[in-house]
């Protein structure tokens, strides 16, 4: 298990990239898709990583608290060749069995991973409601599967965006298992 932390390629006011991939319920989403939500959360993630194993909870409370205004939506963009755990037909087992709320998406090509400069599971990204970023970072401040988070660090961000308040940083960095990439 190589873990990385998060890097900066999208800065803050740039435009989600768009994409179009399948979700583990068989519809196709786009960014457009969520256009009623006040704000979108979009996570790089996958089935076998334990940093995002130990955040389906914290990133199901995000999807149950904002649901109406916010959009969560997980990515998984391993290669599934090399880890077949992260298939689309284990990612539809592993939503169900985890009980995920939030839409999980497949990146089979992994050009959306690329275009967003995501490299470790879990890696969330927070767009304001003209698709802008406003942060880039952790889920909370439990850094590693076994701690147990003191600061909701995404839902407080949410909540400070959804109220027109400012958010003090743009970039606080995630961490976890890197995205297996095609060779």
């Amino acid at each position: 298990m190589v873990v990385m932390e998060s890097q900066v390629q999208l800065k803050k006011g740039d435009r989600a990239p768009d994409f179009e991939l399948l979700g583990v319920d068989s519809k196709k989403y786009t960014l457009g898709s969520f256009a009623g939500c006040d704000a979108v959360v979009v996570i790089f993630m996958c089935n076998h990583c334990p940093y995002v194993k130990a955040k389906i909870d914290a990133i199901n409370e995000i999807q149950n608290r904002f649901k109406d205004r916010v959009a969560v939506i997980g990515i998984n963009s391993n290669d599934p060749v090399a880890y077949p755990d992260d298939s689309f037909d284990n990612m539809k087992k592993f939503s169900e069995e985890r009980g995920i709320k939030f839409w999980y998406l497949v990146d089979e090509t992994q050009q959306v991973a690329k275009k967003y400069g995501a490299v470790c599971t879990p890696d969330p990204f927070l767009f304001d409601k003209n698709r802008k970023l406003v942060f880039h970072g952790r889920i909370d401040n439990a850094m590693k599967p076994e701690d147990k988070a003191t600061e909701k660090t995404m839902i407080a961000n949410i909540e400070r965006l959804l109220s027109g308040q400012p958010i003090a940083k743009d970039f606080d960095p995630s961490i976890g298992c890197s995205i297996k990439w095609k060779k």
